[in-house]
């Protein structure tokens, strides 16, 4: 798989990593043995990337990956984790004291003494200037707590306060067919500052993969039906925030460009990857055959101009004036 660098961390990744979140809560019921095929087909597929948190499941994800990874050394995995999710969403909860706290205790989950990755989860947005934080996670790094550290953003202009930080290493960032705005200035700083993009949510939480209709329905412990308006947490990680049959108005108008030899899925996980300044995918997986072939996308060509034209057509048209000015 082709590799790409998180410069201010030295770190190398397969170009399609896997997210976690379903293998911790939230998107319904996995089983254990389930999420274990999962990480074994994935990495078995080449990917090297795995994203976490310490609250997806209340740290079931984390335990799950830190069984895997003492079950199979030697892979050469980097385990990015996030943290500040777990206690209310104020900027004084962002300190040293919580982030010794919460990153001991994923470091148990996971059973490493240093963390590869860790990721400010979503805080709020006074966080991002406060030089008090950022001198935490420098004395966190310098303590071997963590190796390097990043943000997790709901919007572009979070991401670019964070960009302008010398000490952040990556930054998370949803982008997808149906969320087009972190490609005008977001990428391309990141990209001349050396830091990482990690896209996520890159399937518009399953809407891009082609598999659902009108009549599909969720289970009560989905967020994909209890968070349709926010109502647990930002709308913008539910369908990207685009209204349902809104989304799937813009994926019929693109599958006639999806062709024969890949999937509706590997279209949109190809469009990201052919965006500069992208370092890692992460789109989830659910089953074993789900995480393969997300991973086999990065061996499929580039799209063409008129495949990416007709990507951007459909955002102008139908998405954009609805998401574009909120995130």
């Amino acid at each position: 798989m082709e590799q790409r660098s998180f410069d201010r961390i030295g770190r190398h990744v397969g170009v399609v990593g896997l997210g976690t979140w379903q293998l911790g809560a939230d998107w319904g019921q996995v089983s254990e043995s389930a999420a274990t095929e999962v990480l074994a087909a994935a990495v078995e597929a080449g990917v090297t990337f795995l994203d976490t948190a310490d609250v997806y499941g209340d740290g079931r994800s984390e335990r799950l990956i830190g069984r895997f990874l003492r079950e199979h050394p030697g892979h050469g995995l980097t385990v990015a984790t996030k943290m500040g999710r777990r206690v209310p969403q104020t900027p004084e909860a962002y300190n040293l004291d919580n982030f010794r706290a919460w990153t001991d205790r994923s470091r148990a989950n996971l059973g490493v003494d240093t963390l590869d990755l860790v990721q400010l989860h979503c805080p709020p947005t006074a966080v991002f200037a406060d030089d008090r934080v950022f001198d935490a996670l420098d004395t966190l790094v310098a303590q071997r707590r963590i190796a390097g550290y990043g943000v997790s953003v709901e919007t572009c202009d979070q991401a670019l306060t964070a960009i302008a930080r010398p000490g952040v290493a990556s930054v998370q960032i949803i982008l997808n067919a149906v969320r087009l705005k972190p490609l005008e200035r977001v990428l391309p700083a990141a990209s001349a500052a050396g830091v990482g993009i990690i896209a996520r949510v890159p399937l518009a939480s399953g809407l891009l993969s082609g598999r659902y209709d009108e009549r599909t329905t969720f289970p009560a412990d989905d967020h994909r039906n209890f968070n349709r308006h926010g109502e647990a947490f930002d709308v913008g990680e539910t369908f990207s925030g685009v209204d349902y049959d809104l989304g799937l108005a813009a994926v019929r108008r693109l599958a006639p460009l999806v062709g024969d030899g890949r999937t509706t899925t590997q279209f949109a996980l190809r469009w990201i990857l052919d965006q500069p300044g992208v370092t890692v995918v992460i789109p989830g997986a659910r089953d074993a055959e789900q995480a393969r072939r997300n991973a086999a996308t990065a061996e499929l060509p580039s799209l063409t101009g008129r495949e990416l034209d007709a990507v951007r057509r459909t955002y102008d048209e139908l998405i954009r004036p609805r998401v574009h000015d909120r995130w």
